[in-house]
């Protein structure tokens, strides 16, 4: 969860977070609700990226990629580069089927696999 997520880093660098509020230009009453789940984190990539600035995340890292995807869930949403991926999104129903334990056939999990191992 992304609130979870941020708040981790946030206190690991040992702010505050009126002091992160303040960092990042946002309301920290606004801010405290992303923390704790209850509202949306912030969708527009200026936000973000002061975000991740300010938690010292390095653009285009790893970490950076698992930041974008933590917010993009959150706010209920699918990673920029997975909805680009046209075969990728026809296998989702799949692989939500399948993570819901509901039993795929021998070929649709290995459709799915082939997806999941295929170089990116």
């Amino acid at each position: 969860m992304f609130g979870a997520y941020v708040k981790e880093k946030r206190l690991g660098r040992g702010i505050t977070l009126r002091e992160f509020s303040k960092i990042i230009n946002y309301d920290p009453s606004n801010w405290s609700k992303i923390e704790r789940g209850t509202l949306s984190p912030p969708q527009d990539d200026e936000k973000l990226t002061r975000i991740a600035e300010a938690l010292n995340i390095e653009y285009r890292s790893h970490e950076w990629q698992q930041f974008i995807d933590e917010a993009k869930i959150s706010a209920g949403m699918i990673p920029d580069d997975i909805v680009s991926d046209e075969q990728v999104v026809k296998s989702l129903p799949l692989f939500f089927r399948t993570v819901r334990s509901d039993k795929p056939t021998e070929e649709e999990l290995d459709t799915l696999i082939k997806i999941l191992k295929r170089e990116r």
